[in-house]
Protein backbone atom coordinates (compact mmCIF):
# COMPACT_ATOMS: atom_id res chain seq x y z
CA UNK A 1 0.00 0.00 0.00
CA UNK A 2 0.92 3.49 -0.72
CA UNK A 3 2.30 5.60 2.60
CA UNK A 4 1.92 9.04 3.32
CA UNK A 5 4.53 10.43 0.87
CA UNK A 6 3.41 8.44 -2.53
CA UNK A 7 -0.21 10.44 -2.52
CA UNK A 8 1.33 13.51 -2.24
CA UNK A 9 3.21 12.60 -5.78
CA UNK A 10 0.77 10.20 -7.10
CA UNK A 11 -3.32 10.37 -6.86
CA UNK A 12 -4.28 8.16 -4.37
CA UNK A 13 -6.14 4.84 -6.26
CA UNK A 14 -10.00 3.85 -5.12
CA UNK A 15 -12.36 1.26 -6.09
CA UNK A 16 -15.92 2.79 -5.94
CA UNK A 17 -18.74 0.21 -3.99
CA UNK A 18 -22.54 0.74 -4.40
CA UNK A 19 -25.42 -1.04 -3.68
CA UNK A 20 -28.60 -1.20 -5.85
CA UNK A 21 -31.19 -1.12 -3.68
CA UNK A 22 -35.12 -2.52 -4.37
CA UNK A 23 -36.16 1.28 -4.98
CA UNK A 24 -33.36 1.99 -7.73
CA UNK A 25 -32.80 1.27 -11.87
CA UNK A 26 -29.36 0.10 -12.45
CA UNK A 27 -29.24 3.46 -14.16
CA UNK A 28 -29.99 5.36 -11.18
CA UNK A 29 -27.28 3.47 -9.24
CA UNK A 30 -24.80 3.99 -12.16
CA UNK A 31 -25.41 7.79 -12.24
CA UNK A 32 -24.76 7.59 -7.80
CA UNK A 33 -21.69 6.22 -8.71
CA UNK A 34 -21.00 8.44 -11.39
CA UNK A 35 -21.50 11.63 -8.90
CA UNK A 36 -19.04 9.19 -6.19
CA UNK A 37 -16.04 8.83 -8.76
CA UNK A 38 -16.38 12.77 -9.30
CA UNK A 39 -16.25 13.48 -5.25
CA UNK A 40 -13.23 11.08 -5.33
CA UNK A 41 -11.75 12.94 -8.48
CA UNK A 42 -12.48 16.12 -6.59
CA UNK A 43 -10.60 14.90 -3.17
CA UNK A 44 -7.87 14.03 -5.29
CA UNK A 45 -8.19 10.20 -5.68
CA UNK A 46 -8.21 7.78 -9.06
CA UNK A 47 -10.99 5.93 -9.33
CA UNK A 48 -9.72 2.17 -10.90
CA UNK A 49 -12.92 0.10 -10.67
CA UNK A 50 -16.71 0.38 -9.56
CA UNK A 51 -18.77 -2.66 -8.11
CA UNK A 52 -22.59 -2.71 -7.90
CA UNK A 53 -24.01 -5.75 -6.00
CA UNK A 54 -28.19 -6.07 -6.40
CA UNK A 55 -29.27 -6.10 -2.58
CA UNK A 56 -32.77 -5.46 -0.83
CA UNK A 57 -30.87 -3.97 2.01
CA UNK A 58 -27.20 -3.66 2.87
CA UNK A 59 -25.73 -6.34 4.70
CA UNK A 60 -25.56 -5.38 8.08
CA UNK A 61 -22.03 -6.96 8.63
CA UNK A 62 -19.96 -5.56 5.76
CA UNK A 63 -22.49 -3.80 3.71
CA UNK A 64 -21.73 -6.10 0.65
CA UNK A 65 -22.34 -9.88 0.37
CA UNK A 66 -19.66 -11.60 1.24
CA UNK A 67 -18.69 -12.89 -2.47
CA UNK A 68 -18.82 -9.72 -3.92
CA UNK A 69 -16.28 -8.70 -1.04
CA UNK A 70 -13.96 -11.52 -1.58
CA UNK A 71 -14.42 -9.86 -5.99
CA UNK A 72 -13.45 -6.58 -4.54
CA UNK A 73 -10.70 -7.70 -2.35
CA UNK A 74 -8.82 -9.94 -5.00
CA UNK A 75 -8.95 -6.13 -7.24
CA UNK A 76 -7.67 -4.69 -4.58
CA UNK A 77 -4.79 -6.49 -3.37
CA UNK A 78 -3.89 -7.52 -7.18
CA UNK A 79 -3.62 -3.62 -7.88
CA UNK A 80 -2.29 -2.64 -4.63
CA UNK A 81 -5.18 0.28 -4.43
CA UNK A 82 -5.09 2.72 -1.44
CA UNK A 83 -8.80 2.75 -0.69
CA UNK A 84 -12.42 1.69 -1.17
CA UNK A 85 -15.28 4.02 -1.15
CA UNK A 86 -19.03 3.06 -0.43
CA UNK A 87 -21.64 5.00 -1.72
CA UNK A 88 -23.38 5.02 1.65
CA UNK A 89 -23.06 6.10 5.51
CA UNK A 90 -21.42 3.02 7.49
CA UNK A 91 -22.14 2.41 10.35
CA UNK A 92 -18.79 1.76 12.64
CA UNK A 93 -19.07 -1.92 12.93
CA UNK A 94 -19.11 -2.43 9.31
CA UNK A 95 -16.43 -0.26 8.70
CA UNK A 96 -14.32 -2.12 11.50
CA UNK A 97 -15.54 -5.65 9.82
CA UNK A 98 -14.61 -4.38 6.09
CA UNK A 99 -11.32 -3.02 7.16
CA UNK A 100 -10.56 -5.82 8.42
CA UNK A 101 -10.98 -8.02 5.62
CA UNK A 102 -9.79 -5.90 2.48
CA UNK A 103 -6.47 -4.70 4.54
CA UNK A 104 -6.92 -1.44 3.32
CA UNK A 105 -8.36 2.13 3.90
CA UNK A 106 -12.23 2.30 3.70
CA UNK A 107 -14.21 5.22 3.11
CA UNK A 108 -17.69 6.37 3.03
CA UNK A 109 -19.48 8.99 0.99
CA UNK A 110 -20.15 10.95 4.75
CA UNK A 111 -16.12 10.62 5.48
CA UNK A 112 -15.36 11.70 1.80
CA UNK A 113 -17.45 14.89 1.70
CA UNK A 114 -16.26 15.90 4.89
CA UNK A 115 -12.71 15.36 3.98
CA UNK A 116 -13.24 17.60 0.26
CA UNK A 117 -14.97 20.51 3.12
CA UNK A 118 -12.23 20.11 5.08
CA UNK A 119 -9.64 20.73 2.12
CA UNK A 120 -11.94 23.59 0.51
CA UNK A 121 -12.65 25.56 4.21
CA UNK A 122 -10.94 28.90 3.96
CA UNK A 123 -12.33 30.69 6.18
CA UNK A 124 -12.09 30.77 10.60
CA UNK A 125 -15.60 29.91 10.26
CA UNK A 126 -16.10 27.08 7.62
CA UNK A 127 -13.48 25.22 9.71
CA UNK A 128 -14.82 25.12 12.35
CA UNK A 129 -18.30 24.16 10.96
CA UNK A 130 -16.31 21.60 9.21
CA UNK A 131 -14.23 20.65 11.92
CA UNK A 132 -17.06 20.15 14.09
CA UNK A 133 -18.53 17.56 11.80
CA UNK A 134 -15.70 15.67 11.34
CA UNK A 135 -15.27 15.46 15.37
CA UNK A 136 -19.06 14.36 15.26
CA UNK A 137 -18.32 11.27 12.37
CA UNK A 138 -15.44 10.33 13.94
CA UNK A 139 -16.43 9.89 17.57
CA UNK A 140 -18.67 6.58 17.16
CA UNK A 141 -15.20 5.12 15.23
CA UNK A 142 -12.30 6.21 17.02
CA UNK A 143 -10.99 2.70 17.74
CA UNK A 144 -11.00 2.11 13.70
CA UNK A 145 -9.55 5.53 13.51
CA UNK A 146 -6.73 5.49 15.73
CA UNK A 147 -5.26 2.16 15.07
CA UNK A 148 -5.20 2.82 11.23
CA UNK A 149 -3.62 6.02 11.96
CA UNK A 150 -0.65 4.06 13.85
CA UNK A 151 0.23 2.22 10.69
CA UNK A 152 -0.90 5.51 8.01
CA UNK A 153 -0.87 9.53 8.67
CA UNK A 154 -2.39 11.86 6.25
CA UNK A 155 -4.33 10.60 2.72
CA UNK A 156 -7.60 11.23 1.97
CA UNK A 157 -10.44 10.82 4.48
CA UNK A 158 -7.64 11.60 7.12
CA UNK A 159 -7.39 15.40 6.47
CA UNK A 160 -8.01 17.91 9.83
CA UNK A 161 -8.45 16.34 12.97
CA UNK A 162 -7.20 13.92 14.59
CA UNK A 163 -3.64 12.90 13.88
CA UNK A 164 -2.30 12.64 17.37
CA UNK A 165 -2.16 10.02 19.74
CA UNK A 166 -3.95 11.99 22.34
CA UNK A 167 -7.13 12.40 20.52
CA UNK A 168 -7.35 8.27 21.06
CA UNK A 169 -9.26 9.59 24.50
CA UNK A 170 -12.51 9.90 23.70
CA UNK A 171 -14.07 12.41 26.78
CA UNK A 172 -10.80 14.59 25.29
CA UNK A 173 -12.89 14.26 22.03
CA UNK A 174 -16.03 15.13 23.91
CA UNK A 175 -14.38 18.25 25.41
CA UNK A 176 -13.72 19.84 21.42
CA UNK A 177 -16.85 18.97 19.84
CA UNK A 178 -18.45 20.93 23.42
CA UNK A 179 -15.81 23.59 22.50
CA UNK A 180 -16.14 23.60 18.90
CA UNK A 181 -20.09 23.94 19.17
CA UNK A 182 -19.44 27.03 21.76
CA UNK A 183 -16.97 28.69 19.40
CA UNK A 184 -20.17 28.42 16.27
CA UNK A 185 -22.46 29.89 18.66
CA UNK A 186 -19.91 32.76 19.04
CA UNK A 187 -20.02 33.09 15.03
CA UNK A 188 -23.08 32.72 14.64
CA UNK A 189 -24.57 34.82 16.86
CA UNK A 190 -22.27 37.39 15.61
CA UNK A 191 -23.59 36.69 12.04
CA UNK A 192 -27.31 37.15 12.91
CA UNK A 193 -25.62 40.70 14.17
CA UNK A 194 -24.31 41.15 10.69
CA UNK A 195 -27.48 40.33 9.24
CA UNK A 196 -29.72 42.69 11.25
CA UNK A 197 -27.17 45.72 10.39
CA UNK A 198 -27.72 45.32 6.61
CA UNK A 199 -30.84 46.82 7.67
CA UNK A 200 -34.13 46.20 5.39
CA UNK A 201 -32.32 45.64 1.70
CA UNK A 202 -34.28 42.95 -0.07
CA UNK A 203 -31.93 39.64 0.23
CA UNK A 204 -31.24 37.40 -2.71
CA UNK A 205 -29.82 33.75 -2.47
CA UNK A 206 -28.54 31.62 -5.04
CA UNK A 207 -29.28 27.90 -4.54
CA UNK A 208 -28.94 24.75 -6.73
CA UNK A 209 -27.08 21.33 -6.60
CA UNK A 210 -23.22 21.39 -5.99
CA UNK A 211 -21.51 22.32 -9.44
CA UNK A 212 -24.15 23.66 -10.98
CA UNK A 213 -22.73 27.26 -11.98
CA UNK A 214 -24.15 29.44 -9.32
CA UNK A 215 -20.45 31.02 -8.36
CA UNK A 216 -20.23 31.99 -12.08
CA UNK A 217 -23.63 33.55 -11.75
CA UNK A 218 -23.02 35.30 -8.75
CA UNK A 219 -19.75 36.78 -10.50
CA UNK A 220 -21.16 37.61 -13.19
CA UNK A 221 -24.04 39.89 -11.50
CA UNK A 222 -21.91 41.15 -8.47
CA UNK A 223 -19.25 41.86 -10.55
CA UNK A 224 -17.09 40.20 -8.14
CA UNK A 225 -14.48 37.25 -8.00
CA UNK A 226 -15.81 34.50 -5.83
CA UNK A 227 -14.11 31.63 -6.33
CA UNK A 228 -15.19 29.46 -9.02
CA UNK A 229 -14.25 25.94 -10.75
CA UNK A 230 -15.50 22.90 -12.31
CA UNK A 231 -15.06 20.64 -8.75
CA UNK A 232 -17.96 19.82 -6.30
CA UNK A 233 -18.47 22.46 -3.22
CA UNK A 234 -16.09 24.89 -4.79
CA UNK A 235 -17.74 27.19 -2.41
CA UNK A 236 -18.37 27.04 1.28
CA UNK A 237 -18.43 30.18 3.00
CA UNK A 238 -21.23 32.49 2.17
CA UNK A 239 -20.05 35.30 0.12
CA UNK A 240 -22.69 38.19 0.17
CA UNK A 241 -22.35 41.04 -2.16
CA UNK A 242 -24.57 44.59 -2.79
CA UNK A 243 -25.90 44.30 -6.48
CA UNK A 244 -27.90 47.06 -8.19
CA UNK A 245 -29.82 46.61 -11.08
CA UNK A 246 -30.61 49.63 -12.87
CA UNK A 247 -31.08 51.89 -10.06
CA UNK A 248 -32.36 49.16 -7.28
CA UNK A 249 -29.78 47.78 -4.85
CA UNK A 250 -30.10 44.34 -2.84
CA UNK A 251 -28.20 41.56 -1.45
CA UNK A 252 -26.93 38.73 -3.64
CA UNK A 253 -25.58 35.74 -1.60
CA UNK A 254 -24.25 32.48 -2.98
CA UNK A 255 -24.21 29.34 -0.56
CA UNK A 256 -22.82 25.87 -0.54
CA UNK A 257 -23.78 23.23 -2.87
CA UNK A 258 -26.31 20.58 -2.01
CA UNK A 259 -25.90 17.35 -2.99
CA UNK A 260 -28.02 14.01 -2.10
CA UNK A 261 -26.84 12.14 1.33
CA UNK A 262 -25.88 15.22 2.31
CA UNK A 263 -24.10 14.21 5.65
CA UNK A 264 -26.13 15.37 8.78
CA UNK A 265 -23.22 16.43 10.77
CA UNK A 266 -22.83 18.97 7.89
CA UNK A 267 -26.33 20.45 7.73
CA UNK A 268 -26.08 20.98 11.34
CA UNK A 269 -22.83 22.54 11.42
CA UNK A 270 -23.56 24.94 8.55
CA UNK A 271 -26.93 26.11 9.93
CA UNK A 272 -25.44 29.74 10.34
CA UNK A 273 -24.34 29.69 6.75
CA UNK A 274 -27.70 28.20 5.62
CA UNK A 275 -29.73 31.41 7.28
CA UNK A 276 -28.66 33.03 4.72
CA UNK A 277 -31.35 30.63 2.57
CA UNK A 278 -33.38 30.59 5.36
CA UNK A 279 -33.58 34.52 5.76
CA UNK A 280 -33.50 35.26 1.98
CA UNK A 281 -36.84 37.37 0.36
CA UNK A 282 -36.01 35.37 -2.99
CA UNK A 283 -34.31 32.21 -3.99
CA UNK A 284 -32.92 32.02 -7.70
CA UNK A 285 -32.71 27.86 -8.19
CA UNK A 286 -29.99 27.42 -10.58
CA UNK A 287 -30.43 24.28 -12.48
CA UNK A 288 -27.54 22.48 -14.30
CA UNK A 289 -29.36 21.67 -17.41
CA UNK A 290 -26.78 19.73 -19.46
CA UNK A 291 -26.20 17.25 -16.69
CA UNK A 292 -28.24 14.05 -17.79
CA UNK A 293 -29.95 13.99 -14.48
CA UNK A 294 -30.89 17.28 -13.84
CA UNK A 295 -34.33 16.20 -12.86
CA UNK A 296 -33.09 14.58 -9.43
CA UNK A 297 -30.99 17.05 -8.64
CA UNK A 298 -33.82 19.75 -8.60
CA UNK A 299 -35.72 17.29 -6.48
CA UNK A 300 -32.40 17.28 -3.68
CA UNK A 301 -32.56 20.71 -3.81
CA UNK A 302 -36.05 21.15 -3.37
CA UNK A 303 -36.14 18.45 -0.30
CA UNK A 304 -33.32 20.27 1.30
CA UNK A 305 -35.21 23.75 0.59
CA UNK A 306 -37.72 21.78 2.76
CA UNK A 307 -35.94 20.28 5.27
CA UNK A 308 -34.32 23.97 5.63
CA UNK A 309 -37.95 25.44 6.14
CA UNK A 310 -37.78 27.56 3.51
CA UNK A 311 -39.94 26.14 0.51
CA UNK A 312 -42.37 29.27 0.60
CA UNK A 313 -39.67 31.45 -0.14
CA UNK A 314 -40.63 32.79 -3.70
CA UNK A 315 -38.31 30.96 -6.23
CA UNK A 316 -36.96 31.92 -9.65
CA UNK A 317 -36.19 28.61 -11.17
CA UNK A 318 -32.48 29.33 -13.89
CA UNK A 319 -31.37 26.50 -15.69
CA UNK A 320 -27.92 27.12 -16.42
CA UNK A 321 -24.92 25.76 -18.74
CA UNK A 322 -27.31 25.72 -21.74
CA UNK A 323 -23.76 26.47 -23.73
CA UNK A 324 -23.35 22.20 -22.47
CA UNK A 325 -26.84 20.84 -23.35
CA UNK A 326 -26.73 18.37 -25.91
CA UNK A 327 -29.04 15.60 -27.61
CA UNK A 328 -29.33 13.29 -29.73
CA UNK A 329 -31.68 13.58 -32.79
CA UNK A 330 -34.29 10.58 -33.33
CA UNK A 331 -34.26 9.23 -36.68
CA UNK A 332 -37.68 9.64 -38.25
CA UNK A 333 -38.25 6.04 -38.91
CA UNK A 334 -37.57 5.42 -35.26
CA UNK A 335 -40.25 4.26 -33.13
CA UNK A 336 -38.95 3.73 -29.72
CA UNK A 337 -40.22 6.31 -27.00
CA UNK A 338 -38.66 9.95 -27.18
CA UNK A 339 -36.61 9.92 -23.92
CA UNK A 340 -34.71 13.42 -22.03
CA UNK A 341 -31.57 12.02 -24.14
CA UNK A 342 -33.72 13.06 -27.60
CA UNK A 343 -34.58 16.24 -26.47
CA UNK A 344 -33.70 19.17 -27.98
CA UNK A 345 -33.17 22.46 -25.83
CA UNK A 346 -36.03 23.94 -27.59
CA UNK A 347 -38.21 21.24 -26.40
CA UNK A 348 -37.08 21.33 -22.69
CA UNK A 349 -37.94 24.77 -22.93
CA UNK A 350 -41.31 24.12 -24.18
CA UNK A 351 -41.65 21.50 -21.10
CA UNK A 352 -40.46 23.65 -18.33
CA UNK A 353 -42.53 26.87 -19.76
CA UNK A 354 -46.00 24.88 -19.70
CA UNK A 355 -45.17 24.41 -15.71
CA UNK A 356 -42.96 26.81 -14.51
CA UNK A 357 -43.81 29.96 -16.87
CA UNK A 358 -41.27 32.25 -15.49
CA UNK A 359 -38.30 29.33 -15.79
CA UNK A 360 -35.40 30.91 -17.63
CA UNK A 361 -32.54 29.19 -19.77
CA UNK A 362 -28.84 31.14 -19.30
CA UNK A 363 -25.41 30.59 -20.23
CA UNK A 364 -23.42 32.38 -17.04
CA UNK A 365 -20.17 31.42 -18.79
CA UNK A 366 -21.30 32.87 -21.80
CA UNK A 367 -23.37 35.89 -20.49
CA UNK A 368 -26.30 34.67 -22.54
CA UNK A 369 -29.91 35.48 -21.73
CA UNK A 370 -28.45 37.38 -19.02
CA UNK A 371 -30.40 40.20 -19.64
CA UNK A 372 -33.51 38.76 -19.38
CA UNK A 373 -32.72 37.47 -16.04
CA UNK A 374 -31.70 40.62 -14.69
CA UNK A 375 -35.05 42.34 -16.15
CA UNK A 376 -37.30 39.36 -14.35
CA UNK A 377 -34.81 39.75 -10.79
CA UNK A 378 -35.20 43.44 -11.00
CA UNK A 379 -39.42 43.02 -11.23
CA UNK A 380 -39.23 40.89 -8.17
CA UNK A 381 -36.94 42.92 -5.81
CA UNK A 382 -38.97 45.75 -6.92
CA UNK A 383 -42.20 44.03 -6.00
CA UNK A 384 -41.01 43.12 -2.43
CA UNK A 385 -38.99 46.98 -2.20
CA UNK A 386 -42.05 48.99 -2.51
CA UNK A 387 -43.95 46.69 0.05
CA UNK A 388 -41.46 47.29 2.49
CA UNK A 389 -40.87 51.28 1.25
CA UNK A 390 -44.28 52.24 0.17
CA UNK A 391 -43.33 56.17 0.11
CA UNK A 392 -39.55 55.47 -1.05
CA UNK A 393 -40.85 56.15 -5.16
CA UNK A 394 -37.23 57.57 -6.14
CA UNK A 395 -35.98 54.42 -6.94
CA UNK A 396 -38.79 53.86 -9.33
Amino acid sequence: MGDYWDHRVYPETAVLVGVIQQYQTEEMAAEYLDELAFLAETAGAEPRAVFTQRLDVPNPKTFIGSGKLKEVKAFVTEEEIDMVIFDDELSPSQLRNIEKELKCRILDRTNLILDIFASRARTAHAKTQVELAQYQYLLPRLTRMWTHLERQRGGIGLRGPGETEIETDRRIIRGKIARLKEQLTRIDKQMMVQRKNRGKMVRVSLVGYTNAGKSTLMNLLSKSHVFAEDKLFATLDTTVRKVVVENLPFLLSDTVGFIRKLPTHLVESFKSTLDEVREADILIHVVDISHPNYEDQIKVVEGTLHELGSEDIPVMLVFNKTDSYSYVQKEEDDLTPVTRENLSLEDQKRQWYASHPGALFISALKKSNIDELKDQLYQRVKEIHIKRYPYNDLLY
